[in-house]
Formats: C-alpha cells, sequence, structure tokens
C-alpha cells in the first residue's frame, strides 16, 4: 500500500510539472465553458436599433424610453428621415428600426388605433424574427399598460413589418455566405497546410534546400496551384448557390471574385504558417481542420449573433479572416453593396493575408537556415 502512494504522488508529481497537461486538464475546460456559454445562444442582445420618430409626442417618447432601458436593443440614433434609415441599414451600423408615423399619439387617442413600422434586416432571417418579436412584445405590453389606464376605452397599436434584403425570409440567404466561408476557410488552410510538411516527411526538403529558388519563389510555387483551384472550388459553390439553392447575386460578381482572391490568399498563407511550424502531415491537417472549424463555426456570426459576446470575447471575430469575409459576401452578394461599402473590411483581409505570408516567409527562412 505504501509503495502505491508513493507511485500515485510520483505521478501527481509529473502532472504538476508538466504544463501541456495542466493546459489541457483546466484551461481548455475552462475557454471552453465560456465560450460555448455565452456564444451558443439563439437569444439576441445589444441589438444596434434606429427610431424614426416623425411623431415627437410623449407615446412614441415612451416608447422608446423603454426600448433603450431595455437590455435587448442599443438605440444607436434617432434617425430624421428615411433615407438616413437606409444608409444606416446598407452600412450595417442597425439591424432594425422603429419607424413612428405623424400624429402617433393624436391618431391613436382620435381613432382608438394606430399603426407603426418594424423594419428589419432580414439577411439574417432568424435574428429578423426574433428582433420583430422583441419589438412587437415591447409596443403589446405599452399598449396593455394604455388599456388599462384608460379604462372602457380599448386602444390598438399595429405593428406592421417590414424585412429587407430577403422579404420571403429564405434561409438559404444567410447561410449561403456564411458556409462558404466556411468551406474556403477550411478547404484553403487544409490543402497548405501539408505542403512544406509533406516535403520533409517524404525527404525532399534536401532539394528544396540545394534549389536556388528563393525561399518566396518556393512559398509562391507552392501557393499557385491551390489558388487556381480553390478559386474554381468557389466559383462551384458560387454556381450551385444561385442555380440549385436559388440565392441571387444582387451585387457586382467580379467584386466578389476580387475579395474571395483575397481572402484564399489569407486562407493559403495560414495554410503554409502551419505547415512550416509543425512536424507531420497528420498534425498539420488536424490542425488546419479543427482549428479553423471551432473559430469560424462560433466567430463568424452566420450561426450565431455576435451581439451576444461579451466585451473581451468580441475582440476575437476581428482577428478571424472567414469573419471579415462573410461581412463581405452578406454585402456584395445579397444587399447589392459596392467597394464604397466594403472597402475597410476587404483592405483588413488584405492586411491579415501580408502578415500571414510575411510570418510564413519569416518561419521558411528560418528552416532553411
Amino acid at each position: 500500500m505504501k509503495q502505491l502512494l508513493v507511485f500515485i504522488r510520483k505521478e501527481f508529481y509529473h502532472v504538476f510539472r508538466d504544463r501541456r497537461t495542466l493546459l489541457l486538464l483546466f484551461g481548455l475546460p475552462t475557454a471552453q465553458i465560456l465560450l460555448f456559454g455565452f456564444a451558443l445562444s439563439s437569444e439576441v442582445k445589444n441589438i444596434k436599433l434606429a427610431v424614426v420618430d416623425f411623431a415627437h409626442d410623449p407615446a412614441s417618447q415612451q416608447i422608446t424610453s423603454r426600448l433603450r432601458a431595455s437590455p435587448y436593443f442599443q438605440v444607436q440614433e434617432l434617425a430624421l428621415s428615411y433615407a438616413e434609415m437606409e444608409t444606416a441599414f446598407r452600412q450595417s451600423r442597425i439591424k432594425a428600426a422603429l419607424v413612428f408615423p405623424a400624429h402617433f399619439q393624436a391618431d391613436l387617442l382620435h381613432t382608438g388605433r394606430n399603426q407603426l413600422q418594424i423594419v428589419a434586416d432580414a439577411s439574417d432571417p432568424n435574428t429578423a424574427i426574433t428582433i420583430t418579436h422583441y419589438l412587437t412584445s415591447m409596443v403589446g405590453e405599452y399598449q396593455q399598460e394604455l388599456n388599462q389606464a384608460a379604462g372602457a376605452l380599448p386602444y390598438q397599436i399595429v405593428p406592421q413589418t417590414r424585412m429587407l434584403y430577403n422579404p420571403d425570409l429564405n434561409g438559404s440567404l444567410n447561410f449561403v455566405p456564411g458556409v462558404l466561408a466556411l468551406v474556403l476557410m477550411i478547404v484553403c488552410t487544409t490543402l497548405t497546410s501539408v505542403a512544406i510538411v509533406r516535403e520533409k516527411e517524404l525527404g525532399t526538403m534536401e532539394v528544396l534546400l540545394v534549389s536556388p529558388f528563393r525561399p518566396l519563389l518556393v512559398l509562391i510555387a507552392k501557393a499557385v496551384p491551390y489558388l487556381v483551384l480553390s478559386l474554381l472550388d468557389f466559383t462551384l459553390i458560387l454556381l450551385l448557390s444561385v442555380y440549385v439553392l436559388k440565392v441571387p447575386i444582387q451585387g457586382s460578381l467580379a467584386l466578389l471574385y476580387l475579395v474571395s482572391t483575397v481572402f484564399i490568399v489569407a486562407c493559403l498563407a495560414l495554410g503554409l504558417l502551419i505547415s512550416n511550424v509543425t512536424s507531420s502531415q497528420r498534425v498539420a491537417m488536424l490542425l488546419s481542420m479543427m482549428g479553423m472549424m471551432l473559430p469560424t463555426l462560433l466567430f463568424t456570426g452566420f450561426l450565431f449573433p455576435l451581439e451576444n459576446l461579451p466585451g473581451p470575447l468580441r475582440l476575437i471575430p476581428n482577428f478571424i479572416p472567414s469573419h471579415w469575409y462573410y461581412l463581405i459576401v452578406k454585402a456584395v452578394m445579397l444587399k447589392g453593396l459596392g467597394v464604397a461599402a466594403v472597402w475597410r473590411e476587404t483592405l483588413t483581409l488584405l492586411g491579415m493575408a501580408a502578415v500571414l505570408l510575411a510570418i510564413s516567409l519569416r518561419n521558411f527562412k528560418i528552416r532553411l537556415a
């Protein structure tokens, strides 16, 4: 028994001295429970909402005050016109808008019935339905309190719902850009993640070492075939989306190809970086497939609303290329927007591609030295 206790104590020492085991035991579960707990929620919070108030009467002000006090909404601005509202939707500054007609309270008190309009960005139909449900419920609560205070005089406020970009609430319109980003991210990263490590495993790395090519040319030569094949893959996905899933391309096809090329280059550079720092094809494929799939699913925004993420976790999507690509594809493909609307996201992707290529090249030089 004493010998057994000694061995058990020895094993404890081994565990406590191994940082990787401790990280696996405590770090991974902590990170997963935090990520899944905050990200995997169908509830939508912090919705960016604009109020277009043509009435400016006590009734519209009371409803607006309730929206400001609600944890579900962030009243971003008080838009003065439909044009400002449409611009805010195109620039993705708001997810929904509530429009009060002129003389809202006077007409309601005089006729006992009035309407207001709820406008939602239905390029994400599930989120749009949830938002309209929230707004309808809050207006209904106000109407109920108004009727209780009025006694025998019933008032009725009828919300008129308008869905932008996807009036039929076709779910494919939301999933196609997300799946496009997911597929390209995983396929492109996996393809190049084995490009260099395969040379190490096959023992042909020496040929590269003695070749007259510079490291940059070697990386370019390895990436170009995958870039061409990935663009063909992108074309296939687009054809299936348009002719099978009936998802229209509202914007410029040339812009879509240009942005997709930048995104594919970023993914290929990330794959080359993984290939440089790993020692076997199996590890490289596991890292590229599993390591890219989870962040893309959680932080791209097409499965779970990113508005639910708490402060520090909201920074994570900024470092994931598929998040920016998803925003661009939605804007170009579904909303029909042009370069003026997506240049910031495109520049971000371009910067990520340049940084990843530079890091890959630096690591490749070290291997050659």
